[in-house]
C-alpha cells in the first residue's frame, strides 16, 4: 500500500553544511561553491531521473536567468547570508508511491515543487531519484531543495516560509511554524492521494499519526540513516539496537495491555445469576502468564508482516541492473554526512 512521508530539514551552516554540497549531491551535477572555492562533482550519478528549478508564478517569462542556473541559485543563497550559524537552503523530502508510473510521480513531484514555489515565493530546486540498487526497490523519492528567502527581481529578499520569523509571521496574519509544518504535510498527502485516485488505485496516504488516525498499533522505530548505513557497511550500531529494543518492548507492553484488559471484560461477562449463588469466577491469569502469551502474539504477528512483505516484493518486478553508481568527488565535503541522505 502506499507510504506516507515527508521530512523537513534544513541545510544550516553553523553544522557545517552548505547548499551547494546539497544541490550538487541531489542533481546529480558538478558545481563550485564560490565562498569556499571547493568543487562538488556528482556528476557521476545514475539514479537521478529529473532535476528541474521552479520560481514563482510571477517571474513565468521574467529575466531572472541567474534564478534558473543552479549554480548561480545556490551561490547567491550562500552569499546572502552573513551569519555563521545561517540556514541557508530548506529542504522537503517524500516518498512518491511506487504503484505510480514513472510519468505519473514526476508528474506529482512537479506539482508539489510549484505550489511550495508558489507558496512562500521561494526558488525550489527539485531532484527526483529512482531506488538505489542496493536498497528497497520501492524507495522512489524526490528532495525540494528551497531557499529559505524570497526570490525578487533584484536577487533574494527577506527570509520566507518555515524561515520567516514568528514576530513576522504574527503581523502578516499567518499560522505559527507548528501549524505551518502540518499544513504542508496535509497538503503534500491530499496531492498524493488525488494522483492514487487518477491513476484508479485504491491505496490512500494519511498524514495524521497512528493515534489520531485512531490504529490502535505502534509506530515503527525511527532509526536515523547514518546508523542505517552503518549497518548497511556490516558495522554495529548500538543506537539502531537500542531503539529496536525499546520498540519490541512497546509492542509486549500494548499486547499485555490488551490481554489484561480481554480478561477483565471475560470476568465481567459472566452471568448474574451465577455471582448471586456463589459461583467463584475464572481464575484469572498471572501475569508471567500473560507476558508469555504476549510474546508469542507478538512473534507471530512479526511472521505474519515478513510473509507478506516477502510476497509483495516476489509480486514486485525485478528492477534491472544498472550501472555501478560511483560515490566519488574531487572534494568531499567536510562535514556531517546527512547532505548524503537517499
Amino acid at each position: 500500500m502506499p507510504i506516507f512521508r515527508m521530512q523537513i530539514s534544513s541545510v544550516a551552516r553553523g553544522v557545517g553544511r552548505r547548499a551547494t554540497a546539497a544541490a550538487a549531491y541531489r542533481a546529480g551535477e558538478r558545481l563550485r561553491d564560490e565562498r569556499t572555492g571547493q568543487l562538488f562533482n556528482f556528476s557521476r550519478r545514475r539514479d537521478v531521473l529529473h532535476a528541474e528549478i521552479f520560481l514563482p508564478a510571477q517571474f513565468d517569462g521574467a529575466a531572472v536567468a541567474w534564478a534558473r542556473n543552479r549554480e548561480r541559485l545556490w551561490n547567491t543563497a550562500e552569499h546572502a547570508e552573513k551569519r555563521h550559524n545561517s540556514r541557508v537552503a530548506r529542504e522537503y523530502q517524500v516518498i512518491l508511491p511506487f504503484e505510480l508510473s514513472p510519468v505519473q510521480r514526476v508528474a506529482l513531484a512537479r506539482t508539489f515543487s510549484r505550489e511550495i514555489a508558489d507558496r512562500y515565493k521561494v526558488a525550489v530546486d527539485l531532484a527526483v531519484h529512482e531506488p538505489r540498487s542496493d536498497g528497497d526497490p520501492r524507495n522512489f523519492h524526490a528532495h525540494l531543495l528551497t531557499t529559505t528567502r524570497e526570490i525578487t527581481p533584484a536577487g533574494l529578499g527577506a527570509k520566507s516560509g518555515l524561515d520567516m520569523h514568528a514576530v513576522e509571521r504574527r503581523r502578516r496574519g499567518l499560522s505559527d511554524h507548528r501549524q505551518e509544518y502540518v499544513n504542508v504535510r496535509e497538503r503534500w498527502a491530499a496531492l498524493t492521494n488525488q494522483a492514487l485516485r487518477e491513476a484508479h488505485i485504491d491505496g490512500r496516504v494519511d498524514h495524521r499519526s497512528l493515534a489520531a488516525q485512531g490504529v490502535d498499533r505502534e509506530p515503527l522505530p525511527a532509526i536515523p540513516l547514518m546508523h542505517l548505513k552503518m549497518e548497511q557497511r556490516g558495522l554495529p550500531s548500538p543506537l539502531a539496537e537500542r531503539l529496536r529494543a525499546e520498540y519490541r518492548e512497546r509492542v509486549l507492553r500494548r499486547l499485555e495491555r490488551t490481554s489484561a484488559r480481554t480478561v477483565e471484560t471475560s470476568a465481567r461477562a459472566q452471568p448474574p445469576a451465577a455471582r448471586s449463588v456463589g459461583v467463584a469466577p475464572a481464575p484469572t491469569q498471572d501475569v508471567e502468564e500473560i507476558r508469555r502469551q504476549a510474546r508469542e502474539a507478538w512473534l507471530l504477528l512479526r511472521s505474519r508482516e515478513a510473509g507478506k512483505a516477502d510476497a509483495q516484493f516476489r509480486e514486485q518486478p525485478q528492477t534491472s541492473e544498472r550501472q555501478t553508481r560511483s560515490r566519488e568527488v574531487l572534494q568531499p565535503e567536510a562535514g556531517p554526512q546527512d547532505d548524503l541522505a537517499l
